[in-house]
């Protein structure tokens, strides 16, 4: 049982304090419940090895569970509301996929996820991208900037890194039943515990039912998953976790934006409501099954080296009808379009590390050597369309479609092989680290009626180097430099695929942990710039690999204890996202979508005296300002600001151990705004009205 060992020397560590020194950590992930004393400290999705976030010379933002809880987020997307540097807003109330903008970067905002290390495989230009309910979650972990040195292909905003709930050896379960407005109901259970006397094999199971009403008139989100998995630790020096994850969303809720005028401002002197449903009842549906299985092998081969193996399998068939609305047809009337996706996805993912802890003279290395594989096809099937028009405000439904076009159908298939390898070494105060990567991508595009084939087969090497000093009174300054790759979808006029574009990033920053707490304050200035950007002129129907983006910007994150009942969390992120080379209309412009200044603070306090002893509070404010509507900022989308508020009693008070109320609600005031507007200005998004959720929780 060589991970039970090891945690406890994490936490001996952690109690004692010992800022300035080296400081073991555990590897394994077996006991979630118990790294929750430490989620703010640690992290293993910036390294692949468990760092004390001080010691990482990275940014990354940590919510554990008990954050999220406390807020009543139901979504990965609330979940970070109040992280710096992510946009969460993006296409406002909707809840079907999880947009998480990182530094800026809106491209890959649904493709740069990652569950247990793994990437979820989320396709890009499909409709095939998930959303994994929180439920199931122990902690998110936020890494900003490029992150292919250990990943691969992907963004160079960062990753969100996903930790799911394990088996624990201790027998423990929690029920929870949610009501709430807009028809609001969730019953959601999990259990976990040991199987034999022995303690060397563990259970969890975990599920959810939940279904609501969507904000605009006519659209329900419907969701059902499971997840079971069993760990087993075969000998004191071998433990395996298998692990599955059924969804089945037979409702996917609302997806879709209207036009600048008659959203922001007025369209004749009027607006439309913010439950506006411009679709067809009859013809709009979307369905998402989604299946995955895989596991967690790992072995400790002597005291100082340990190999991992993780692989998944996964199954996802999305079908979706849609119609949707495009521009103004009349002073009331808007266009209509059909649009729909039939797509079967299959993708394999496996990665192979070894670690080894070695010393050197006065040198302690922690090394990481890897070997990944992914593979993923995506069957696609996208017909399309056109709707009579419909009155924005005086909708009448029951249209027949005025047009069905032959749906445009093709197999998308993607290889990637990586080889990496990852040294940190640290002497006295001093973390450096050290690291590199190559790929081999190969993409293989299929046109299923004419028997096209586009393909691209491309080698990249990533890299990423960290320097930091830790000071025994806990300040840490830091420096890294670190580079990404993403291949791009689009084809030049050869009808070739682009080549990859590519990521670099410089940031510095300073982060300062008082000794002998868990409070963390962080200030990080970075700049990134990405190439090979795919752009295209208005005349022609190919694209060009010449452009360029930059971002730069300064992030404060502060997270806090006040006293043993108050605590507060703050947060501040200046992003400041340029066109450098682009078509002429947003050359030297900011992009859209993007907010310039994010601010945000919860202050939470949990009672322990007098008549409200069980009782805690919580309140937050998120302010948003400065979203250009277009790349070629000739509009802007209003500055919002936004309360929540959390409510809860432990009933153990009353006697009833182990149950507990909670009371959430988001945009408190009911503000109504645009949360953000697609680049043409013709999809913009209105944000949530105020959600109430009552939950009763009864753990065991």
């Amino acid at each position: 049982m060589f991970q039970h060992t090891r945690l406890s020397l994490v936490i001996a560590a952690a109690l004692a304090g010992t800022a300035g020194s080296p400081t073991v950590l555990a590897q394994g992930q077996g006991e979630p419940e118990m790294l929750d004393a430490l989620n703010v400290t640690a992290t293993r999705s910036a390294t692949k090895t468990e760092t004390p976030v001080m010691e990482t010379p990275h940014s990354v933002s940590v919510i554990d569970r008990e954050n999220w809880e406390e807020k009543g987020a139901r979504t990965v997307q609330r979940a970070a509301d109040y992280t710096p540097g992510v946009g969460t807003n993006q296409v406002g109330s909707s809840n079907r996929y999880d947009y998480l903008i990182l530094r800026g970067f809106s491209d890959g905002s649904i493709n740069n996820t990652y569950l247990d290390g793994l990437r979820v495989m989320n396709d890009g230009g499909s409709y095939s991208s998930f959303a994994i309910d929180p439920w199931f979650l122990e902690r998110i972990e936020i890494v900003k900037g490029p992150t292919s040195v250990l990943y691969g292909q992907g963004s160079p905003g960062g990753i969100v890194a996903l930790t799911s709930k394990r088996p624990q050896f201790t027998d423990q379960g929690e029920i929870r039943v949610s009501l709430g407005n807009n028809a609001q109901r969730s019953f959601a259970f999990d259990v976990t515990g040991p199987v034999d006397d022995e303690q060397r094999l563990a259970y969890r199971l975990t599920g959810i039912a939940s279904a609501a009403d969507a904000q605009q008139d006519k659209v329900e989100l419907e969701r059902r998953a499971i997840a079971p998995s069993l760990t087993w630790d075969m000998t004191d020096d071998t433990s395996l976790t298998l692990l599955a994850y059924l969804q089945r969303d037979p409702e996917g809720g609302y997806h879709s934006g209207l036009p600048y005028e008659g959203t922001v401002v007025s369209r004749n002197g009027r607006k439309i409501d913010n439950s506006f449903f411009e679709g067809e009842p009859d013809y709009d549906s979307f369905r998402r099954d989604m299946a995955m299985a895989g596991y967690d092998l790992e072995h400790r081969i002597n005291n100082n080296w340990s190999a991992l193996q993780k692989a998944r399998y996964l199954d996802s068939d999305v079908q979706l009808k849609q119609v949707y609305a495009f521009r103004w047809a009349s002073d009331t009337e808007l266009n209509r379009y059909y649009s729909g996706g039939d797509e079967d996805l299959q993708a394999v993912t496996v990665d192979n590390q070894l670690q080894g802890e070695l010393t050197t003279g006065a040198v302690d290395h922690t090394l990481l050597l890897g070997l990944d594989y992914q593979q993923r096809e995506n069957d696609v099937e996208w017909p399309s369309g056109a709707f009579p028009a419909i009155d924005a405000f005086d909708p009448e439904y029951g249209a027949e479609p005025s047009a069905l076009y032959p749906p445009v159908r093709h197999l998308r298939k993607q290889k990637q092989i990586g080889v990496y390898v990852q040294d940190q070494l640290a002497v006295g105060g001093w973390r450096l680290s050290l690291g590199g990567r190559h790929d081999r991508v190969e993409i293989e595009n299929t046109n299923r009626d004419t028997g096209d084939v586009t393909e691209l087969e491309e080698n990249q090497f990533s890299g990423r180097a960290g320097l930091l000093y830790l000071f025994d009174n806990g300040i840490a300054p830091y420096v890294s430099y670190s580079t990404s790759f993403s291949p791009s979808a689009f084809t030049d006029e050869n009808g070739d695929l682009l080549e990859p574009s590519e990521g670099r990033q410089i940031e510095t920053g300073l982060k300062y942990q008082p000794v002998g707490t868990r409070d963390q304050y962080t200030i990080s200035l970075f700049r990134i710039n990405q190439e090979n950007l795919a752009t295209k002129l208005p005349q022609e129907t190919f694209y060009r690999g010449i452009g360029e983006i930059e971002s730069r910007g300064v992030e404060l994150e502060a997270n806090t204890h006040v006293t043993d009942n108050l605590n507060l969390q703050f947060g501040y992120a200046y992003t400041d996202v340029t066109f450098e080379e682009s078509e002429a209309y947003r050359q030297g412009k900011s992009a859209s979508q993007v907010p310039e200044h994010q601010l945000t603070l919860w202050a939470g306090y949990r009672f322990s005296r007098g008549i409200l002893d069980g009782a805690n509070a919580g309140l937050g404010v998120r302010h948003i300002a400065d979203i250009y509507a277009d790349d070629a900022n000739t509009r802007k989308v209003p500055d919002y600001t936004l309360v929540d508020l959390a409510l809860g009693y432990d009933l153990g008070k009353l006697g009833l151990d182990g149950v507990s109320t909670q009371l959430n609600v988001n945009n408190l005031l009911d503000k109504e705004y645009v949360a953000s507007c697609y680049n043409s200005l013709d999809f913009c998004y209105y944000g949530a009205e105020r959600n109430i959720t009552a939950s009763l929780s009864y753990r065991f």
